[in-house]
């Protein structure tokens, strides 16, 4: 490959990896939490510190829904709470957009679903920054960016692949072992990259692409067209005549019962669909996720008045669109392999957050000057951004946690308090990386992400010492897993914190990177 060829790969690795590094770093990180959402759910809302309406059977939430709404008989949707902790909630169109509501939520539903959870907000943190439409949007452009700046990348280090693939060379030159460390970690986790960067696209540009393909190729009839390549239960109309409905634990049970039947392993229902409930022609559908298959989530349509199964999509019966839709949620959340592979998820999403904050910092040491201890502008400015934005979007998110903790202590909602908590402490960690010097700033917020993560897992631990001495329950192990990663966690972000001060105390004092005494005596 020409040099000049080589170089002009370089500019466009470089641009797209710094446009939408911390886009991406936030989107990886809360990502690596995400790949545990249940687990995050049971120790915000474990058996033994419910939330409110967890403990109001199925059949009494569609009841209220009915009494308080009578207008959504045609058409609602009933939620399940994950691995069977936080409260159902119902779904339904109303006049004035989508409206959710537990039980004793009725009289004033929600605009928006599981505000108070933390596993939603940490999943709506990776989907789309926390930002509303326009987050998911900009994921989508930030999720091309990075196609292309995985593309340079690879071509870039194509020629000495194999022979500076495992090489961390340590010593002296930092600079070297951090570019050893980012081309490794990205060279080996590239198929996973690959995998994120297209889904990831995929996911939050559908709607977009859907609406320029209906108007650009299918003359407005696209979305109709759509609806019946998805559907997944045959069209009813309503009878007119009224009919019993079995209840939710029947339907469940006989869409258990169909879905094993087609093959596949498992099949825990997580969302119910009813339409012309009441009616001799109620149809519902049952969605599920199965274990240890590339089509983890699955839909089995039944008759909601005798249970007799209309479709089942899911195993063996599963469409093209349905286990091509599948399949891409379960290659970018990992849900297809079991622990094991969500685990193997965890690591890489921190991987993939290591994977721009050091793409970061290499841009920054190759721009400085050698022999100055007053360096360029923009290199400053870069190391502030990167302190405050990335060590910022860690510090947030633990506060994130700890307000969840305190709110469910206090049984009051905590959608409100975790939010405040999550952006109030981040906008304050990028504050103090612009207001104090860069070393200083990236050490104390280090030592700060740290000290409030592990505080919060032991508080937590603490707090639950009567439960680990009791019969455990996957409750039990969840909660637990959730508290000794986040001890796990902070030791990581308490050692990145001393190596930060040694850095700034040991290190080259011609470096935004060291403490001011060194680099004035530099200077000097």
């Amino acid at each position: 490959m020409k040099a000049a060829t080589i170089r002009r790969f370089q500019t466009v690795h470089t641009w797209t990896g710094l446009l939408a590094g911390f886009a991406l770093f936030v989107a990886f990180y809360a990502g690596a939490l995400t790949v545990f959402h249940d687990e995050i759910a049971a120790w915000q809302n474990p058996p033994w510190r419910a939330a409110p309406d967890a403990r109001v059977p199925v059949d009494a939430l569609i009841e209220s829904l009915l009494a308080h709404h009578p207008e959504t008989r045609d058409d609602f949707g009933i939620v399940l709470p994950g691995g069977g902790h936080g409260a159902p909630y119902a779904f339904w169109q109303g006049k004035d957009g989508a409206r959710f509501a537990t039980a004793s939520q009725m009289d004033a539903p929600a605009a928006d679903a599981g505000g108070g959870n933390l596993a939603d907000f940490v999943y709506a943190l990776h989907d789309s920054l926390g930002l509303p439409v326009v987050g998911l949007y900009l994921m989508g452009i930030v999720s091309v960016l990075y196609g292309l700046a995985l593309v340079s990348g690879f071509l870039i280090h194509l020629p000495q692949l194999l022979s500076d693939l495992f090489a961390l060379r340590a010593g002296r030159n930092l600079k070297r072992l951090w570019q050893d460390a980012h081309n490794a970690i990205g060279v080996l986790s590239l198929p996973f990259h690959v995998i994120f960067a297209l889904t990831g696209a995929i996911f939050c540009l559908f709607a977009v692409t859907l609406l320029a393909l209906n108007t650009v190729s299918f003359n407005g009839k696209l979305f109709g067209l759509f609806a019946q390549a998805v559907a997944t239960a045959p069209a009813t109309k309503a009878s007119g005549a009224t009919g019993a409905m079995l209840s939710p634990d029947q339907l469940i049970a006989r869409a258990r019962v169909a879905a094993l039947a087609q093959g596949v392993s498992s099949f825990d229902p997580d969302y119910l669909h009813f339409v012309h409930y009441g009616d001799r022609n109620a149809v519902v559908e049952v969605r599920g996720l199965s274990q240890h298959t590339l089509g983890t989530y699955g839909t089995v349509a039944l008759s909601a008045r005798d249970g007799s199964v209309l479709a089942a999509h899911v195993g063996a019966g599963q469409d093209a669109n349905g286990i091509s839709w599948s399949a891409l949620y379960a290659l970018h959340f990992g849900s297809f392999g079991g622990n094991t592979v969500r685990w193997l998820y965890f690591v890489l999403g921190l991987a993939g957050a290591f994977l721009f904050y050091s793409g970061n910092l290499l841009w920054v040491e190759s721009r400085r000057k050698r022999r100055h201890a007053d360096q360029p502008l923009r290199t400053r400015v870069m190391a502030r951004a990167t302190v405050g934005v990335c060590i910022g979007t860690c510090f947030g998110i633990s506060g994130a946690f700890a307000a969840a903790l305190a709110c469910s202590h206090l049984g009051i909602d905590a959608a409100l308090v975790q939010r405040l908590a999550c952006y109030g402490l981040f906008l304050a960690a990028c504050a103090w990386a612009f207001a104090r010097p860069v070393a200083r700033a990236a050490t104390e917020l280090l030592g700060a992400t740290a000290a409030l993560t592990i505080a919060v897992a032991m508080a937590d631990l603490l707090g639950n010492a009567g439960r680990w001495l009791q019969p455990w329950t996957p409750a039990t192990h969840a909660v637990l897993a959730v508290d000794l990663t986040g001890i796990a966690l902070g030791l990581i972000f308490a050692r990145l914190a001393r190596a930060a001060l040694r850095r700034g105390r040991d290190g080259d004092p011609n470096s935004v990177w060291a403490l001011p005494a060194r680099a004035a005596a530099a200077a000097n």
